[in-house]
């Protein structure tokens, strides 16, 4: 069985090299998917100028597009089991006063959607994600939502984790930045590059334009804390919608299904 794996992983190298497409600098995830990492590989964001958004926040003039859906759930503030009020005279401690949240409070924005609509992906998605190789999925359904975030407060010096659960400020296209070494291109709200829930600016300390870093983080690293306590998306509550099994799960099966290709090839 080894000699086979390090056959097939020679075999997709060799196809991620004839891959052809934009080239920016990424910190890759790691090489074997079937062993937890205990050194974070990912690299931080800095100074990144976080604003602070809800489920269930109305259209304004500067910001148009409401808060009840998200990129990737059309009953976001549904789902979610209400509107997370961000005044915190409406807050119990991190959490919304009036009802309990069916999904995890600490949630953020970043400003790409890897699915063009709900039938296919974006045409640099398989190429500019980190954890794309390690992940079998169906065309249009996100690799992104769900995934934990770093965030550290230089200001404040606290550090929280929160879930990727909706795309923006602004724009929805901006692997460049998300995935690689530039800037955000947005340049309304002080270049705003990260939407943070009411329970982060909470948990930080901060109001809104607080400048942060922030870095995408295995959930195997993560700690507990107040993000650890809700939500059927949290697979600290959910353990069926833990990534880590997951993707090992359906990484093993896509190698098994590739030996087997190789074998009829040699076969014949």
């Amino acid at each position: 069985m080894t000699s086979h794996l390090v056959i097939l992983f020679s075999i997709l190298i060799s196809l991620a090299a004839a891959q052809t497409g934009p080239k920016i600098t990424v910190q890759p995830a790691p090489p074997n998917p079937f062993k937890l990492q205990k050194k974070t590989v990912y690299p931080w964001k800095k100074r990144i100028t976080a604003t602070v958004f809800w489920i269930g926040e109305k259209p304004t003039p500067r910001n148009p597009t409401p808060n009840n859906k998200s990129s990737w759930d059309q009953k976001w503030q549904q789902n979610y089991g209400g509107y997370d009020n961000p005044d915190p005279k409406a807050r119990n401690g991190y959490f919304p006063a009036k009802f309990t949240p069916k999904q995890n409070p600490f949630y953020i924005a970043l400003p790409y959607n890897d699915c063009l609509n709900y039938r296919m992906h974006r045409p640099e998605a398989s190429r500019v994600i980190p954890w794309w190789k390690r992940v079998v999925t169906k065309p249009g359904r996100s690799v992104c939502k769900g995934r934990w975030i770093q965030i550290y407060c230089p200001s404040t010096k606290r550090v929280c984790y929160g879930q990727w659960e909706d795309c923006g400020p602004f724009t929805t296209d901006d692997w460049e930045y998300v995935f690689g070494n530039k800037q955000p291109k947005n340049t309304k709200n002080q270049n705003a590059g990260i939407d943070i829930s009411p329970a982060i600016r909470d948990y930080l300390k901060v109001g809104n334009k607080a400048r942060v870093h922030w870095r995408f983080i295995e959930f195997s690293q993560v700690p507990k804390g107040p993000w650890s306590k809700y939500g059927t998306n949290n697979p600290f509550v959910n353990p069926k919608v833990d990534t880590d099994i997951a993707e090992r799960a359906r990484y093993m099966q896509y190698l098994r299904k590739l030996r087997d290709e190789q074998y009829r090839k040699t076969r014949d």
